[in-house]
């Protein structure tokens, strides 16, 4: 009994020093990783926190994960997803205001799908296909780009409060977010199609 309490107890502690290096090793990298994505410095550091906690929360397969790097980027990645669809899942929608051909609305159906809270299995892979390429597009666009449509579309700021925030003139936002919302109508379509027309 005491050589099997003696050997949990060695799990343990190796669990928490993998745990302690990888937060030790990951921290700044992962921040910075959020913070190119998510423009908010308190919602980067959430997030940030509810990776560590996910790892945390995994403590008994910590030492059987072969590349944590790996691990924690792709959970990560999940949690910003999560934080765009729980920010404003109607975003998608709001693009077609700057889009002179969305005559089928496709903003309006990919929006539609990308808040639907059905369970079926389908949905759910639909809906989760619709924010991985969400993501990957936002991902791609420039960063003033990124944060100028992070900051009107998922975090609610006019253009005069970013201006005020950057420094940077509203026209030139408006224009900044013309091409990114563009960018973004680009990289959808093909999955709209896909998804639509199936």
């Amino acid at each position: 009994m005491n050589e099997s309490l003696h050997l949990g107890t060695l799990m343990t502690q190796q669990q928490n020093e993998i745990i302690e290096q990888a937060v030790k090793n990951e921290r700044k990298k992962l921040l910075k990783f959020i913070r190119t994505r998510v423009a908010n410095e308190e919602d980067a550091s959430d997030i940030l926190q509810d990776v560590f906690y996910q790892l945390a929360s995994n403590r008994g397969m910590v030492d059987s994960i072969e590349n944590m790097a790996s691990w924690l980027y792709r959970v990560t990645r999940n949690k910003i997803i999560d934080w765009y669809r729980k920010r404003k899942p109607e975003s998608i929608d709001t693009m077609a205001a700057f889009d002179d051909e969305d005559e089928d609305g496709y903003f309006s159906n990919l929006a539609a799908l990308s808040s639907a809270n059905s369970d079926n299995p389908d949905e759910v892979y639909e809906r989760q296909l619709v924010w991985d390429t969400m993501y990957e597009a936002l991902s791609e666009l420039p960063e003033d780009q990124r944060e100028v449509f992070i900051l009107h579309e998922l975090e609610n700021k006019s253009f005069n409060e970013i201006a005020e925030q950057t420094g940077v003139s509203v026209n030139t936002l408006l224009s900044r977010k013309r091409y990114a919302v563009l960018h973004l109508r680009e990289k959808l379509q093909g999955l709209y199609d896909e998804l639509i027309y199936k």
